[in-house]
């Protein structure tokens, strides 16, 4: 590996012995989609149909630290979260069931919990 002048910038020798600027190869190629079914350019940027850019790599590590930095405290340790329960209304779920559930419903009555705690047909308790 040699450097150029005092630039700064990285360049390669090739097998065959000529320079290859890896940096101008990353600037020209950045925005070619990527090989795969990512659905990504070489800088990170989603694409959608025909390739035009959705959301660019900035805003996703933007959004992505926005949301770990609401679940960290002042100390830059991460807040304990006490586990979300959902409740649904009875009134929500009322709604009519179909002539298949409602047997499914029937045949669950057939069955009950021995003292073991297994589920025998009612025929045998």
């Amino acid at each position: 590996m040699a450097t150029k002048g005092g630039s700064g910038k990285m360049q390669h020798r090739s097998m065959r012995g000529k320079l290859v600027d890896m940096d101008l190869l990353r600037k020209r190629n950045e925005l070619t989609p990527a090989v795969g079914n990512a659905r990504v350019n070489a800088r990170g940027d989603e694409l959608g149909p025909g390739g035009q850019i959705i959301r660019k790599a900035d805003d996703k590590v933007r959004e992505h630290y926005a949301v770990a930095g609401q679940t960290r405290n002042s100390s830059g340790r991460a807040k304990p979260q006490s586990p979300v329960e959902e409740t649904v209304p009875v009134a929500e779920i009322a709604e009519e069931l179909t002539e298949a559930e409602q047997e499914m419903l029937d045949q669950d009555d057939e069955w009950v919990e021995d003292a073991d705690g297994n589920f025998i047909p009612k025929s045998e308790a």
